[in-house]
């Protein structure tokens, strides 16, 4: 593959106004957010015929189903008819979906198989009305949704990791916890950007400067970031970093050097996992405006029934939400300086290659994306 030509902003960050504009914002969910992969759930929460388990993002809401055949497919969650919501929340079971408004029924392989009155409907053929299907692919145990488009898979785009992600038994993980659903006053940027910026650990978290001492690093491959820190031997002064220091056990399936490593892995453009020797983190950044997003999360874990690490899951929960809670502080406030008038880019640090590597994509997509300044009302449909 030829190297990727230099890039003539590569020193300036994306501008503020890509955070705010809703012209942008629409632009953006065409070109970025509809083609990208979202991780709706493992594939062990949908273990039997008839689970099911939704994702709703971007004014679509997808059902991922386990067919009687034992295949898992994903249907856009909308009746052939008059367009009703065929489940409700986030996870459930069911033999055929029964549209609640007139009772059209479908298979879970997506086939429309019931129709009341069905003479009443001259220009209907039931196998041209199924279930809309949406792309699926399940990466290690994971699934994962595309609503259009024919970029690179889940699996490719994390192949420069996948070796050193694979002791980490994916497809064995079971969920810890429901999905959680928490909204935030900022553009979906934001918290991809803070999730990736290096420079910020050593200010503004004092928690996790305690935890790693100076072994947080961080690197860029074409679609995934990589961030990582080391469980350091000073005992903290704060009593759960200190509890998760001494207590954690040690997990036979993991490298030594993994035991008391902490990774964090971006994928392209809006999710992220979290490795630990104890759990996994999924959490990704779903836009519900121009300002404003919806973090969705999901905690998942090996089986282990032993008492100290059922402690040790509780230990890390406390610590990272510490952390969240600073964050949130910072990428609100952040929001808030990219509506101002003063602010238009703000140069970016060499060190700062993950930043880079977003700044860099988003831009190939949408050139204006280079502009410091929004261009004039209407621009998008030149």
């Amino acid at each position: 593959m030829a190297p990727c030509p230099p890039d003539p902003d590569a020193d300036w960050s994306l501008p503020g106004w890509l955070y705010t504009d809703p012209e942008y914002h629409a632009v953006e969910v065409e070109r970025v957010l509809r083609p990208s992969w979202q991780i709706v759930c493992h594939q062990n929460q949908i273990a039997n015929a008839g689970d099911f388990h939704t994702i709703d993002y971007l004014g679509e809401s997808v059902v991922v189903v386990r067919g009687d055949d034992g295949a898992l497919r994903a249907f856009a969650n909308v009746c052939r008819h008059r367009a009703m919501r065929l489940v409700e929340g986030p996870t459930g079971c069911a033999r055929k979906f029964v549209c609640p408004y007139h009772a059209w029924s479908y298979e879970t392989d997506g086939r429309l198989s019931g129709v009341p009155m069905r003479r009443d409907y001259p220009a209907l053929e039931l196998e041209a009305h199924g279930l809309a299907p949406v792309e699926l692919e399940i990466w290690r145990g994971f699934v994962f949704v595309r609503l259009e488009g024919d970029g690179p898979s889940v699996a490719a785009m994390i192949a420069p990791y996948d070796a050193e992600i694979a002791p980490y038994r994916l497809e064995a993980m079971e969920a810890l916890s429901p999905v959680r659903l928490r909204e935030r006053a900022v553009n979906w940027k934001n918290v991809g950007d803070n999730y990736s910026d290096n420079l910020h650990i050593p200010v503004a978290h004092d928690g996790l400067s305690r935890l790693f001492g100076k072994s947080y690093a961080i690197e860029a491959a074409p679609f995934v970031d990589k961030m990582s820190g080391q469980i350091v031997d000073r005992v903290s002064d704060n009593p759960w970093e200190r509890f998760y220091q001494t207590h954690l056990p040690h997990v036979d399936h993991l490298p030594e050097a993994n035991q008391r490593l902490w990774l964090y892995f971006k994928l392209w453009p809006n999710m992220a996992f979290d490795l630990y020797a104890d759990q996994i983190d999924f959490m990704q950044w779903l836009p519900l405006t121009p300002t404003t997003s919806v973090l969705r999360e999901m905690a998942f874990a090996l089986p282990d029934d032993r008492r100290e690490m059922k402690l040790v899951r509780y230990a890390n929960w406390r610590v990272n939400r510490v952390v969240n809670a600073e964050d949130t502080w910072l990428i609100e406030r952040v929001q808030q300086g990219m509506a101002s008038r003063s602010y238009t880019a703000g140069p970016i640090g060499r060190s700062e290659v993950c930043l880079r590597s977003f700044a860099r994509k988003i831009r190939e997509r949408i050139p204006e994306a280079r502009l410091h300044r929004a261009p004039a009302p209407g621009w998008s449909r030149g």
